[in-house]
């Protein structure tokens, strides 16, 4: 296989049929730090788009990052020599110091195990998007999807509306309230907390975008779920095309028991649903049913409102750099501290 690979200006990749490979995601990431470089591929038969981000690291260093992709499909036993190649044929475009360049392709295997790339690819030290997901098709009727739930989650999901909980779809104006939320949510879980500029840029930029292209355009919204006026819990989603994705969620200690969380995700199911998505990515669980593993609780609540469990690849890094090893080292230690140990310490 021999690969063309062009440079593309900025818009050469909104049609791109992945969320995380589009301009909107690209420019996203480059109001904070990245450097989104935008790639047309052919080998001959085909062509796919290509959005690689580029991050710097201390030195002058820096590494390379293509989120969610490439997304083409390659058979099982070709993936390491066509990712091994299309990483060579970057090189070019990449910083000269650029320690490695990071792939996180979709592929999935028919067995619903985890692919595996191999060499001379290697594992990454920490994966960058969550490779374990729920995939809930919205091509059933709503009756279909709740009948595919666990019959808890359906109870739950009745009795939040049986207590009164309300749930509206709100914006940028109400990010203070989904802030708040996840300010407590953080302390409690023990995760990283995001500045709530970040989000903001999100839903402005999405804003922007729908104002630009219409339906077209990506939609984030935030959905925040009362109880007699009081703010119990809120998410925030990405529709784009036929995909929809729960990003972020947040809520609050007390008043759990009104299941505010599954009245969200049904209410952000039956929006996406009705705004034309296939499909809703719960995004982002634990690789097994481990009840020793620091998010089983994250594990069980999603698999409950049913759907595939799905296992992509993960991340897979292609080195640039005989130094690549010693960043490697030091990000593994750091995945360790944050992902496994600080989590396992609050149980």
């Amino acid at each position: 296989m021999i690969l063309a690979i062009r440079q593309r200006a900025a818009g050469g990749l909104d049609d791109s049929p992945s969320a995380f490979q589009s301009d909107f995601w690209g420019d996203f990431k480059s109001e904070f730090g990245w450097r989104a470089l935008r790639f047309e591929v052919e080998d001959g038969a085909s062509s796919f788009k290509l959005l690689v981000l580029v991050d710097d690291l201390p030195a002058g260093f820096s590494f390379a990052y293509v989120p969610g992709g490439p997304s083409v499909e390659i058979g099982e036993g070709e993936r390491s020599a066509f990712l091994a190649e299309l990483a060579e044929g970057l090189r070019p475009f990449l910083p000269k110091l650029c320690l490695f360049l990071r792939f996180d392709p979709p592929w999935t295997c028919p067995d619903g195990s985890r692919p595996e790339i191999g060499a001379p690819l290697r594992r990454a030290a920490s994966d960058v998007q969550p490779p374990d997901t729920v995939i809930l098709s919205l091509r059933q009727s709503e009756d279909e999807i709740l009948s595919s739930m666990k019959s808890k989650w359906r109870y739950n999901v009745r009795q939040a509306e049986k207590k009164g909980v309300v749930v509206e779809e709100a914006g940028l104006e109400s990010l203070g309230l989904f802030y708040a939320l996840s300010k407590v949510t953080a302390a409690r879980d023990r995760i990283a907390l995001r500045s709530e500029e970040y989000y903001a840029r999100l839903f402005s930029l999405a804003a922007r975008r729908r104002a630009e292209r219409g339906d077209a355009g990506p939609q984030v919204s935030l959905w925040i779920a009362r109880h007699e006026g009081k703010v119990l819990a809120a998410n925030v989603t990405l529709f784009r095309g036929e995909e929809a994705f729960y990003l972020y969620g947040a809520s609050a200690d007390e008043d759990r028991n009104l299941m505010p969380t599954y009245a969200l995700q049904w209410a952000a199911m039956r929006a996406a649903k009705r705004r034309g998505c296939s499909s809703y990515d719960l995004y982002g669980i634990p690789p097994s049913e481990d009840p020793e593993h620091p998010m089983a609780g994250l594990y069980r609540f999603k698999t409950g409102f049913g759907g595939e469990i799905v296992h992509r690849a993960g991340s897979w890094d292609y080195p640039l750099s005989p130094l690549y090893s010693i960043y490697r080292k030091a990000e593994a230690a750091r995945a360790w501290y944050f992902k496994d140990f600080r989590k396992r310490r609050r149980s």
